[in-house]
């Protein structure tokens, strides 16, 4: 009978009704316990489409800076000789347009947009009248190449077609080309046939040019076939020829290769970049390479595994950081859980004792909590991952680790019951009682794990895209393993100003300090310190990150603008000056490739070439200083003019090891501009502004130390500082400077140079931080810092509310002995800064460290154009962490407020004496 009423009662207890009036009964945590699991699911659903959507459109902005022809997938072969079979070789060939792409791994044929086909014969010199009334020099190869067409216009005649073996072939041109060669509709001309040919084929074929065309679209990927259509290819020296391309008909080139000519093909296909999953660069990237080794007597050419191994290991990158932020904000969140459910469960510590002393078990109670938990926390986690879905991007692989979070969260409540229905009713504020051997031994292992895990890291390193999840725990465990350290220190300095306070007059110090000091916060502590940890490593890390990328645009753009050209003309920087807003220019030299002398006469030292710099040191220095970059312009280089000997240089750490094995640091020479300048090794860098990060091999000279020469050193680059600088006049300036030199200086040019390039400081330190991953890395540390802050400020909640009872009573009390309000707010105040204070400096110093330990391996420097991420000290840390102090502080008065206006004065009294 009593079986029969226990089982009876089981079911009461656990039947629906029941466990929803319990929960309706504690509606207030029921639903903190939601809706923390609400977040859980929704981090886990909605944060990887985040993360994945900025990705991809970094993926596109990343392509999308690559030239198109970049993203070209090209088999060709070399000259072939037809087969004598009666088959058409080009229409044989052109159908293995399809055939070739059928057989790309799946990877990359489902990214194909464009594809064509190309016949071409090699280059040979074309003669005709039209061409000899202007002495011109031109070699003419013919080309058939599907979809032309479509993708030009005619501007005169028509389209070349088959012409019987007696009429001459027929030719279109570029309308351009055509015209700056004097050529025209109708222009007969005759084309030398390659060597050697057999006996019995022609020494040439007759031409005659049937049309014009122009493009519809010039920057259409079709046209960027070599050797180009669109323009002439200029003589490589003098009494080279002029190298155009003329379209014919496949049939044309057919009767070509029928008579001997050998005929190279190629099958060009353009990789469309919206087409490429940023989830799958890697099976992008490892198709085109086996599309390389098979291609099967053919050879491949293409570029387009370059950008994407650049932005796939910018991404790599970026996951290893959002894998360690994603570890303090889902250990935060499972922190805040069990805090969450300690308090429920806290809450209702007379319901499981009643219930025990009427005959219970400890596991009964458990299976209570467990059916109220399955009555909230699925739906919560199926809420959270459904709004998670709602993110843009495409969906991550999570929803294992979503369910593996709603299991432990369902369980969390019925262990923190057992471990209350099995634990014993002593007072719980006391520290000087001794802890156990148990938790001793816990908290030791902690700090041997923490050690542990930091020194694998130190040796292993982080694998870029790979979660280690030991090493990307590191900042959890250092997080807790320096909450243990505080919990365990921070008392003791209390107890001493307790004592000092109670010799002091007045009772709020001493009741507050005592109070304080006796207070066992273990997991809110725990909890707290990895927020803010985490919330400082990210806000930390990024100011390293900003900094460096400052530094990265200073190193290309030592002023507020670069002009950089061929050869200007020395008197450029006088006619810069003149220019509305700037303020000074300097001239600069740079040539790369250059060799180093042992004399004056040339004699090679054999060690390699160098770049060579030469800067105005003192001017550069003025001008670094007036634009406010951080660049360090070295005392070798403000050597003043009219000094003799050799010239005080700066070298990379590589040349000046080499010069001085070969006895050659106190005089070397080295050329530039065919002019030898005799150096001494004054100081040396790892590096200089407007070199490459990767630099190793250069040799930096005072430009205002240079001895006079009849052939003076001519500016390749200008300096330039002002305020509201005009890129456009810069621009002109720099091309006529260009013009000047080459029409008026000692040295003349027929071609014209290309225009100069003008690089501010203000785009240049955009460029470097857009694009790429950089969202990614954006959004992770954003989301980081600002989910940290605030679980933060929530576990301070949780650990105002977890001692808000026996405050209650011991105000209570003391308003009944005639503690006044404003004494109970200083008491409040002073009981609760050592806690909030401690656990917000402890996790601000955590992740402070953090990124001194971790930014080595972290691989940083993919989003700073090569530059080392240094994280120092930021005056602005401090001044954040007393600010977050004070706001957390108040954030626990107010909570605290707000609890007690809820109780009464004699209703917090009786709670106390049922407890």
């Amino acid at each position: 009978m009593e079986r029969r009423d226990e089982q009876e009662r089981r079911r009461h207890v656990l039947s629906v009704g029941a466990v929803a009036r319990r929960v309706r009964a504690y509606g207030g945590q029921f639903l903190l316990l939601a809706g923390l699991t609400l977040v859980a699911t929704l981090v886990i659903s909605g944060v990887p489409r985040i993360v994945n959507d900025h990705s991809q459109q970094g993926l596109r902005a990343h392509l999308g800076a690559v030239p198109p022809q970049q993203r070209d997938v090209t088999y060709s072969t070399g000259p072939l000789l037809a087969k004598r079979d009666g088959h058409s070789p080009v229409a044989t060939r052109q159908g293995d347009l399809a055939t070739l792409e059928a057989g790309m791994p799946p990877a990359v044929r489902g990214l194909v947009e464009q594809r064509w086909f190309a016949a071409d014969t090699a280059v040979t010199r074309l003669r005709g009248p039209d061409l000899a009334a202007k002495n011109l020099l031109v070699d003419l190869g013919l080309r058939a190449v599907t979809g032309i067409e479509e993708a030009g216009t005619l501007v005169e005649g028509r389209w070349p077609a088959h012409a019987p073996k007696d009429q001459p072939v027929q030719v279109a041109l570029a309308a351009d080309v055509a015209g700056k060669l004097n050529l025209r509709l109708g222009s007969r001309l005759t084309l030398a046939a390659p060597e050697p040919l057999t006996s019995d084929s022609p020494p040439s074929t007759r031409i005659t040019v049937v049309g014009l065309f122009q493009p519809r679209d010039a920057t259409d990927g079709f046209w960027d076939g070599l050797p180009p259509l669109l323009r002439i290819g200029e003589p490589e020296g003098d009494g080279e020829p002029f190298v155009i391309v003329g379209v014919v008909a496949g049939a044309a080139l057919d009767r070509h290769a029928a008579a001997g000519w050998p005929v190279s093909f190629s099958w060009r296909y353009r990789v469309g970049a919206e087409g490429i999953d940023a989830r799958e660069l890697d099976q992008v990237i490892d198709g085109l390479q086996q599309m390389t080794r098979e291609a099967a007597g053919r050879d491949v050419l293409q570029g387009l595994d370059i950008p994407l191994r650049e932005f796939a290991a910018e991404v790599d990158s970026a996951r290893t950081v959002l894998g360690v932020i994603a570890a303090g904000v889902l250990a935060t969140l499972a922190g805040l859980v069990v805090l969450a459910a300690g308090l429920l469960v806290r809450r209702r510590r007379a319901e499981y004792v009643l219930l025990r002393a009427r005959g219970g078990s400890a596991t009964a109670n458990a299976g209570r909590s467990l059916a109220e938990a399955l009555l909230v926390v699925p739906p919560a986690a199926a809420l959270g991952w459904l709004l998670g879905g709602l993110a843009p991007g495409a969906p991550g692989k999570t929803l294992w680790l979503a369910v593996a979070a709603t299991v432990l969260v369902a369980s969390a409540l019925p262990v923190a019951t057992l471990a209350v229905s099995t634990g014993g009713s002593g007072r719980r504020d006391l520290v000087r009682s001794r802890p156990t051997a148990r938790r001793l031994t816990v908290e030791a292992g902690l700090l041997v794990l923490a050690g542990l895990a930091v020194v694998l890291l130190r040796r292993r390193g982080l694998t870029p895209g790979e979660v280690d999840p030991l090493l990307v725990s590191v900042p959890v465990l250092l997080a807790v393993a320096a909450a243990v350290v505080a919990m365990r220190v921070y008392p003791w300095p209390l107890r001493l100003v307790s004592r000092l306070a109670a010799r002091a007059r007045g009772s709020v110090a001493f009741l507050g300090t005592a109070r304080a000091g006796r207070s066992v916060v273990a997991v809110p502590l725990v909890v707290v310190v990895l927020a803010i940890a985490t919330a400082a490593f990210c806000a930390v890390t990024a100011a390293g990150i900003e900094a460096s990328r400052d530094r990265a645009a200073s190193r290309a753009v030592p002023a507020d603008a670069l002009i950089v050209g061929e050869r200007i003309a020395p008197d450029t920087g006088a006619e810069l000056e003149r220019l509305p807003g700037v303020r000074a220019a300097s001239p600069v030299l740079h040539e790369a490739g250059q060799r180093l002398s042992k004399d004056a006469i040339g004699t090679d030292a054999r060690l390699g070439g160098v770049t060579v710099l030469m800067v105005d040191g003192p001017a550069l220095a003025r001008m670094v200083g007036q634009a406010g970059v951080d660049v360090t312009v070295p005392a070798a280089l403000r050597t003043p003019a009219g000094g003799t000997g050799p010239l005080p240089a700066v070298v990379s750490p590589t040349v000046a090891a080499e010069l001085a094995a070969a006895g050659l640091a106190g005089s070397a020479f080295v050329s530039a501009q065919g002019q030898r300048y005799e150096f001494r090794v004054a100081e040396q860098v790892e590096d200089f502004p407007l070199l490459r990060a990767d630099s190793s091999r250069f040799v930096v000279l005072p430009w205002q130390a240079l001895p006079r020469r009849d052939y003076a050193a001519v500016p390749t680059s200008f300096l330039v500082v002002g305020d509201g600088l005009d890129a456009e006049a810069l621009r002109r300036a720099g091309d006529a400077g260009q013009s000047r030199f080459q029409t008026g200086g000692t040295v003349t040019g027929g071609e014209r140079p290309r225009g100069v390039e003008v690089l501010t400081f203000a785009d240049t330190r955009r460029q470097v931080g857009e694009g790429g991953a950089n969202g990614v890395l954006a959004f992770g540390f954003v989301a980081g810092a600002a989910g940290g802050t605030a679980f933060g400020l929530l576990a301070i909640a949780f650990t105002v509310l977890a001692g808000a009872r026996e405050r209650g009573q011991v105000l209570s009390r003391l308003r009944t002995l005639g503690l006044s309000r404003r004494q109970w707010r200083g008491l409040l105040l002073v009981e609760l800064a050592p806690l909030v204070g401690v656990s917000v400096v402890t996790g601000a110093l955590v992740g402070t460290v953090l990124p001194l330990l971790l930014t080595p391996v972290l691989g940083l420097s993919a989003f700073t154009d090569g530059v080392a991420v240094r994280v120092a000290f930021e005056p602005g840390l401090a001044a954040g962490v007393v600010a977050l102090g004070a706001v957390a502080l108040g954030f626990a008065v107010a909570v605290e407020a707000l609890n007690n206006r809820r109780m009464r004065l004699g209703e917090v009294l009786r709670l106390g004496e049922e407890s």
